[in-house]
């Protein structure tokens, strides 16, 4: 998406931003003395009408990037009460879209860094974390007649489960080598995207969604979905076939979300036989011991939304 004009019979795009902000914030609440963190890496991009910037070297509307980091750290410090990333790149949104008259939209997006609570003997620490895995993602969308799209996401998510899947009946021809079968090892590392069927900035109310919340609901599906139940699990005949059920069910559990978008690639663990012709056996393959490897890998991705959406 860019700020598009017609220059002597050229069409013309573009933007600016700034990349990468970083920004913690601490919340400390009085109440009990817990504290809350965060940690954000923020990229800001503007489409404005700077044009004269571009063919008079007139910067005079332009908001300069170095503004638009300090605006990060400034709208951070104003958030006395604890925010999620939605909201935080829902705040930054509506400030560059109405602040500025020459911004005509603005896109935010943010990445968490995954810093989790600690538990100490079972016991929740007030002020301590540890780094986790999987990065709380979102991207905000928003012009300034108010028109939103609003989109989370989860990236890094690393699944794996030892058994309960196959692949089979696929083209076979001069170049296939790969064999068949019902009993593999299969690994992924997902990243979800999903969009909210919020189209304005007045249709999410004074009391906003539990971005929060929702998040780490939406996680608990796809996972619990990849794994089936903990004693028997569930079988998977392809990814393609697992990644379809992991995204249908998100629909069909959460009505406010509009489509959801998967990216699951095969990581590959292969099996192990060793031999040399003084011994014809050294190791053999029993479902026990595989090569791990992250490239090449298969790719495979896809996306669902409901018939009214208009991703």
């Amino acid at each position: 998406m860019a700020a598009k004009d017609q220059i002597n019979g050229i069409n013309f795009e573009q933007r600016h931003g700034k990349d990468r902000v970083r920004v913690g914030r601490v919340w400390r609440s009085g109440e009990d003395g817990r504290h809350f963190f965060v940690e954000w890496n923020v990229s800001i991009s503007l489409l404005s009408n700077c044009i004269n910037a571009y063919l008079r070297a007139d910067n005079s509307d332009i908001v300069a990037t170095d503004t638009m980091k300090n605006t990060v750290y400034v709208k951070a410090k104003e958030c006395s009460k604890q925010v999620s990333v939605e909201e935080f790149a829902i705040l930054l949104a509506k400030h560059f879209t109405s602040f500025y008259p020459q911004v005509t939209t603005a896109i935010i997006k943010i990445i968490e860094k995954p810093w989790e609570r600690i538990s100490i003997d079972g016991q929740p620490h007030d002020h301590g974390y540890k780094l986790g895995s999987e990065r709380h993602t979102t991207e905000v969308v928003l012009k300034k007649d108010g028109a939103l799209q609003l989109t989370s996401g989860v990236e890094g998510l690393a699944l794996l489960k030892t058994t309960q899947s196959g692949f089979e009946g696929f083209i076979r021809d001069q170049n296939t080598i790969l064999p068949e079968t019902r009993e593999r090892m299969l690994a992924t590392e997902v990243s979800a995207s999903w969009r909210y069927h919020f189209e304005s900035i007045s249709s999410i109310s004074n009391q906003p969604p539990q971005f929060t919340e929702k998040y780490l609901d939406v996680k608990k599906v796809l996972i619990d979905t990849f794994f089936g139940p903990p004693k028997e699990g569930v079988y998977s005949p392809s990814v393609q076939a697992t990644l379809y059920h992991m995204a249908n069910v998100v629909l069909a559990r959460f009505p406010d979300i509009s489509s959801i978008q998967l990216n699951m690639p095969n990581i590959h663990f292969l099996p192990v036989n060793l031999s040399s012709k003084a011994n014809p056996v050294i190791v053999k393959f029993e479902d026990d011991v595989y090569l791990p490897t992250d490239e090449p890998h298969g790719s495979i991705e896809a996306s669902l939304s409901r018939i009214q959406s208009k991703m």
